[in-house]
């Protein structure tokens, strides 16, 4: 049986302005609006709508075409400037005119665009395609992670669970060694998790004819992807997601992201306002990260190091954050 049953966001919200004031944090600063926005792509003036249950859900294309055009808006380069459509689609090496459309609001970029636009930008894998109610839960969950005290996770299977990767998968990444396997594959193998985990009330598998249904296309339609032959448009990959409940970004996040996602819903899910120690999962992660960059990082030239640092301000500046200057860009 699908999982329809979605967090109530006003209670969500109360419980992250609480945990904010027993951390001795200004709630209204972790809940600002602007923050919730910068992190989840709803625009400011929905935020407390969507909270509230009386924002009507935007269509996907224009859904898609606002938030790009905020990631823009909002993750500039290091000298303040929008990044240019080339830029933007050189780094995933396709010509810049083949986001024209998705920057004039025209139509929905492909798949592997739309993940390459999402890792440029540093965002979540499922910025562009997550509905405003699980948009803004994701937002409001990450600001409840900052202070929230968690006990350890139940297990690499419900890890694999909630993130489509194998225990060996997860394992590797907590090494700080991810398997990078091609978005097709990937993709395929993610939504053959979805039909194997997620199954219907007499315990068989969802038909294709049923998923492609519920967003008013034919089962054909995702045969190719049932085969791993294809990727799904972006539409389809929306539907499918939406039709198991998962995240916006399920099918694309890749694995670290993927499992940083899912140790952050448990996170969530085991604060409790006696307990301050850290997940230690986060911590493991957190830590395997910075060593490996670290130790990478230390085998570089005074010229690699320049690279280095100009590379990071680049990564800074996408993401809204302070350059080497310490200015905002």
């Amino acid at each position: 049986m699908r999982a329809d049953a979605r967090t109530d966001l006003a209670a969500l919200w109360r419980r992250v302005g609480e945990l904010a004031e027993r951390c001795g944090r200004d709630a209204g600063e972790v809940l600002a609006v602007e923050r919730l926005s910068h992190l989840s792509g709803v625009e400011p003036g929905r935020v407390r709508r969507v909270v509230e249950g009386t924002a009507a859900e935007v269509p996907l294309e224009r859904r898609v075409h606002r938030r790009f055009l905020l990631l823009r808006q909002t993750r500039r380069d290091k000298h303040g400037r929008e990044w240019p459509l080339a830029a933007i689609a050189d780094d995933f090496g396709a010509p810049g005119a083949s986001l024209g459309p998705l920057n004039a609001g025209t139509g929905l970029p492909r798949l592997g665009h739309a993940a390459g636009v999402q890792r440029f930008f540093g965002v979540y894998a499922g910025f562009l395609l997550a509905d405003s109610k699980s948009a803004v839960e994701r937002a409001l969950a990450l600001s409840a992670a900052t202070g929230a005290a968690a006990d350890g996770p139940d297990g690499l299977e419900d890890l694999s669970y909630r993130t489509g990767m194998t225990p060996k998968a997860i394992r590797l990444t907590l090494d700080g060694r991810p398997p990078r396997l091609p978005l097709k594959e990937q993709v395929h193998q993610r939504f053959e998790h979805l039909r194997r985990t997620r199954l219907r009330e007499d315990g068989q598998p969802h038909s294709l004819a049923a998923i492609a249904k519920s967003f008013d296309a034919s089962g054909q339609s995702l045969t190719r992807l049932a085969r791993g032959e294809g990727l799904p448009n972006l539409a389809a990959a929306a539907g499918i997601q939406r039709f198991y409940g998962v995240e916006g970004g399920f099918l694309l996040a890749d694995d670290t992201e993927a499992l940083a996602t899912a140790l952050t819903g448990i996170e969530r899910e085991l604060a409790s306002a006696e307990r301050e120690e850290e997940n230690p999962m986060l911590a493991v992660l957190r830590a395997h990260d910075v060593r490996s960059i670290v130790t990478r990082a230390g085998r570089l030239s005074p010229r690699g190091w320049k690279s280095l640092a100009d590379h990071l301000d680049d990564l800074l500046a996408r993401e809204g954050q302070l350059g080497r200057e310490g200015e905002t860009p």
